[in-house]
């Protein structure tokens, strides 16, 4: 999008990937976004919708909003596509999860606190139900 108010406005497709939970598995469908702005000291600022469908049919709506921010030199790295050990920097979100499955809809009442890996190609975020 370019040069915003904020930051540098990106939005990125999720064209896909696989929840592999205790209590949620199945597959990221193509249809969701990131959008982020990236701030001139290379923090981003996450905004992403997207959806699971589960493996016995359900589909659950993810909105997963946080923060990317590390030393220069590590966000320069993500930033032109290297894999970056996470310990370098810190992804942190939290998260929301809906659905009108009687089976999964314990989701619509929980808090979910995630961390994030950002690889090269891809983005690895575990989910941590909060009781």
């Amino acid at each position: 999008m370019g040069v915003g108010r904020a930051g540098q406005r990106r939005i990125i497709p999720i064209v896909g990937g696989a929840a592999l939970g205790p209590e949620i598995e199945g597959e990221v469908l193509n249809l969701g976004a990131d959008w982020q702005t990236v701030f001139p000291d290379g923090t981003a600022q996450l905004d992403t919708r997207y959806a699971i469908k589960t493996t016995d049919g359900a589909i659950i709506e993810v909105v997963n909003v946080g923060t990317r921010h590390g030393p220069t030199e590590a966000m320069e790295r993500l930033a032109n596509g290297e894999d970056v050990p996470p310990s370098q920097y810190y992804m942190r979100t939290a998260a929301r999860l809906e659905t009108g499955d009687a089976g999964y809809r314990w989701v619509n009442h929980m808090i979910f606190v995630c961390a994030g890996v950002r690889r090269a190609s891809s983005v690895e975020i575990t989910y941590f139900k909060v009781l």
